[in-house]
């Protein structure tokens, strides 16, 4: 019974593709949203894209930046604005390794997911490091191979006795 309403509290509302594209990731933590509340029934609405967002910590904080949330139709002129840094809530410990492992070369921190959990929105951040051309190119060409014999198979089980 647990299970159901576990379901049904986690909506994804958003994917950033293209971060698993160009990035490797090594660790995720999850993270809450300081938000409007236009921006909550803009996010409830499906109405945000991660394309371009990306994190940092800034004076101990992190913050995630070009995150798109659409204006909600229904607010006042009192809206918020689309692309406005937002504040994510992490553990203490959670920052300070996050800092430390920012200042390494190479290193980044990406949205991943964008959802509703318990009512709650929250990100799902992805301590990445970016993909060379040459890598991004041979995980396509695996993804591709992977597809040519799932297919193979498939339609070798339908080749079967026929009537």
């Amino acid at each position: 019974m647990a299970g159901n309403s576990e379901n049904r509290a986690f909506q994804v509302k958003a994917t950033n593709r293209k971060a698993l594209r160009d990035y490797d990731v090594e660790e995720k933590y999850e993270a809450g949203l300081v938000l409007l509340g236009s921006e909550i029934k803009s996010i409830r609405e499906g109405r945000a894209n991660l394309r371009d967002a990306y994190a940092t910590v800034v004076g101990g904080e992190v913050f995630l930046y070009d995150m798109n949330v659409s204006p909600y139709m229904q607010a006042s002129y009192f809206g918020h604005d689309p692309l406005r840094p937002r504040k994510l809530l992490l553990h203490k410990d959670e920052i300070k390794r996050l800092t430390g492992r920012i200042t390494e070369k190479g290193y980044t921190l990406v949205p991943l997911r964008l959802y509703i959990k318990d009512g709650r929105a929250k990100v799902e951040l992805g301590l990445a490091r970016g993909r060379r051309k040459y890598d991004k190119r041979r995980e396509i060409a695996k993804r591709d191979a992977e597809r040519e014999m799932a297919r193979a198979f498939s339609e070798k089980g339908r080749a079967g006795p026929r009537a």
